[in-house]
Order: C-alpha cells, then structure tokens, then sequence
C-alpha cells in the first residue's frame, strides 16, 4: 500500500461491502456466490456473463444492484432482429434540418443485455466493442461511455434452437462467467413468502458513481506477492495443451486453453476478493476463490470429456486441487 489513506479506504471498502449485501439481501434471497460475483466485477472493472434458467431473479438482481450503488441502468432484450443502432444510437435530422446523435441504451453505467446469444453476431460484436473500449462510434465521430461502465450479460442454457453462440474470443471480453443454480428447498419458501404478499423494500443508495471509481484505483494499487503472480500464471499454462505436457488430464481432456487475459483477471479479481475480506495484498486462496469463474468460459473440452461426462468446472477444481 503506498499510503495509510490506501489502508482505510480498504478498511472502508469492506463496510461498505456488507451494506451493500445487506441492502441486496432485502430483496434477493440467496444467490450470495453470484452476488459476491458481480459486485467484484464492478470493482474490478470488468464485466460478467450470467448462465441460468429464466425465473431466476437476473434481472432484479441487476436493478437492486445499481439501485444500491446509485448508477443508472439499462436493459436491453436481445432478439434475432435487433440492430447495432438500437445498441449503440444514431443520428436523426433535427428539425433545423441537422444530424444530432441520439444515444442508445448502451449509454448507462449498468447495462443488462438480456439473452446475449439471441441476436446475430453483428450487433452482439457492436456491444462488446463498447465493453473493450468503453466508447462508441457513430459515422466517424467518438462518443465516451459514462464511467463505471458494466455490462452484464445473460444466456439461457437450454433453449439453444435459433441462437447465435458468442465466439471464444468475444466470451474472452468478460472477466467473468457465472453460473446460476437454483435456490436451495428453504430459500425458496422464503421466495414465495415474501413475494405473495404486499411488501415494499426501499433500496437505499449506499455508494456513488465518484466512489466505486476511486475504490477501482486503489484496489489496482493493491501490492501482489511474487508467488501470487506465478501461481496465477501457472494456472493458466497448466490449461494449455502445449505447455500441459506433465499433465495427461489436460492432454487427456481439454482440446482449447486460456490466454494471457486469464491470468490478467486472475490476479484482478484476486485483488478485488482480498480488498473485499479486508486484506491489503491478495494469496493464492484469493487467486483459488476467483479461478473457476475467471477460467470457465476460457477452456474447450474436447470430445473424450463430453462422451465421458466431465464438466469445465470438473477439470479447473482438478487443476486447482493439486
């Protein structure tokens, strides 16, 4: 840490993390894992890619999100017809017969894209150039995209007839992949009891835009041991075919491994896990905690390991277990 600011910044950071939880937990019962997700990708500064069955609360769980952190929000339901300018914005004649840019719903510090893979790849790439570069362009003129700038997207894992996959190197664009489980026999209960009744949870706003932007550059600050960054590195090396040659699993199971990025979100995340427990330098357990959800989306099984029944998840918990 450069300074004692730094340290009780953190110090805060971890408050404020626990009003956050128990804001969001006024609404959204369970889903503590995919809660922890989200919120250390917007201090991270990345985005997350959500894989659940619908009914699942995602779309709540976005809008308590911003509501609690005091950002604006957008949605966005994805459709087969759906055009990059319905996305981004265009430019209309006003009426002193000059083009003004009308900006589109991708202008929000949140943006939910609803059912990502139900559009065509044209106007899925139109989103994830604003999620790179954090900008868009419209007949030739930059407009900047508002920070922070999160951009949450969904997908429906069983109905895949009439989709369009998201390509490996566009899925490598978010830091995150996060799966969403069903709630458990008494989380459920809990569900249908409050939301059969009149009841009104008032969201307070427990952080500000100026806020999360000045936690993001001290979390970025975070020192990281060397161990960490080889850990994390060698994770990653370990899911590559060329460099898994000590390893039959992976020799044996995955066809495809992660990039450089991989091991940039590990220790990022890492950061954002160990600043959120009110550590000042992230470990390995930290690098461990975040590794499944950074690595998912970024590893290809191959045929033996779909014949055979082993999931992506199967083989990161093998790595990481040695």
């Amino acid at each position: 840490m450069n300074n004692i600011s730094d340290s009780l910044m953190i110090d805060n950071l971890v408050k404020k993390y626990q009003e956050l939880k128990n804001e969001i937990g006024k609404i959204i019962i369970g889903q503590d894992k995919v809660v922890d997700s989200l919120l250390i990708s917007i201090f991270t500064g990345g985005h997350c890619l959500l894989v659940g069955v619908p009914g699942l609360a995602k779309t709540l769980m976005v809008n308590v999100l911003s509501k609690a952190l005091g950002l604006e929000y957008s949605r966005i339901q994805f459709t087969p017809d759906l055009m990059p300018s319905d996305i981004i914005g265009s430019e209309i004649l006003d009426e002193n017969r000059k083009f003004k840019f009308v900006k589109g719903s991708v202008f929000a510090n949140i943006v939910l894209a609803d059912e990502i893979n139900r559009t065509p790849p044209k106007t899925q790439a139109a989103l994830l150039e604003a999620m790179q570069e954090k900008s868009v362009t419209v007949s030739g003129v930059s407009y900047r995209l508002d920070e922070p700038f999160f951009v949450l997207a969904t997908q429906n894992p069983i109905e895949q007839e009439g989709t369009y996959p998201l390509p490996e190197a566009q899925l490598d664009r978010f830091m995150f992949n996060v799966k969403l489980d069903y709630p458990t026999f008494e989380e459920e209960l809990n569900i249908v009891k409050t939301t059969t009744i009149d009841r009104n949870d008032d969201i307070k706003v427990v952080l500000t835009a100026d806020e999360i932007l000045n936690y993001q550059k001290v979390i970025r600050k975070l020192p990281v041991p060397e161990n960490v960054y080889s850990y994390a590195v060698g994770l990653v090396a370990k899911t590559r075919i060329s460099e898994g040659e000590n390893h039959p699993y992976i020799q044996k199971y995955l066809s495809w491994g992660a990039g450089p990025r991989a091991s940039q979100y590990l220790i990022m995340a890492a950061k954002t896990h160990a600043a959120l427990n009110g550590k000042y330098s992230p470990d390995i357990e930290d690098v461990k905690a975040v590794a499944v959800e950074v690595l998912r989306h970024r590893i290809v099984r191959n045929y033996y390991a779909e014949a055979e029944g082993i999931s992506t998840d199967a083989i990161i918990k093998k790595l990481l277990a040695e």
